[in-house]
């Protein structure tokens, strides 16, 4: 029996942006309404980060739509959310972001089965010369796709 799981939202913002060193798989705290717009689809994480404070993991800036019929029982859309992970993780990820250049980012929100799971990535900043690198090889590639796929129909 293998787990099912569905993708809601990516950030492929933070892969052009930072070289990601670790994942980490994180449950999530939400309401009954932002489980249902989730499931709809309706979730931002392009201008969200990660911090950790007093031990514990928190999310800002990710963007959950209301709920269209949620009424009274809607929350905040971009209220604090806290992250779930165990105390040796968030010990290592502390002493990791101490180190200059790292910071926490989030990747990915995807349902894994039933449970709403987000995907944060220890991250270290690229710098612009780094970006350009990464451009330049994925015109290589496309170039390269290119002439082999114009090969293959003569």
């Amino acid at each position: 029996m293998g787990t099912s799981t569905k993708l809601i939202a990516n950030n492929k913002k933070a892969y052009h942006d930072y070289f990601i060193e670790e994942k980490y798989e994180t449950g999530i705290a939400l309401h009954g309404t932002e489980v249902k717009s989730l499931r709809m689809g309706k979730c931002s994480i392009k201008e969200a980060f990660v911090r950790i404070e007093n031990g514990e993991v928190f999310i800002y800036g990710m963007h959950i739509s209301p709920y269209e019929k949620g009424n009274i029982f809607n929350k905040d859309p971009l209220r604090v959310k806290k992250l779930f992970l165990h105390k040796s993780e968030i010990n290592k990820m502390t002493g990791k972001i101490k180190e200059k250049g790292y910071t926490l980012v989030p990747l990915q929100v995807y349902f894994k089965d039933s449970l709403a799971k987000v995907e944060i990535g220890l991250a270290r900043g690229k710098k612009l010369y780094d970006k350009r690198q990464d451009i330049a090889k994925k015109d290589q590639r496309r170039e390269a796709e290119k002439e082999f796929k114009v090969k293959n129909l003569y």
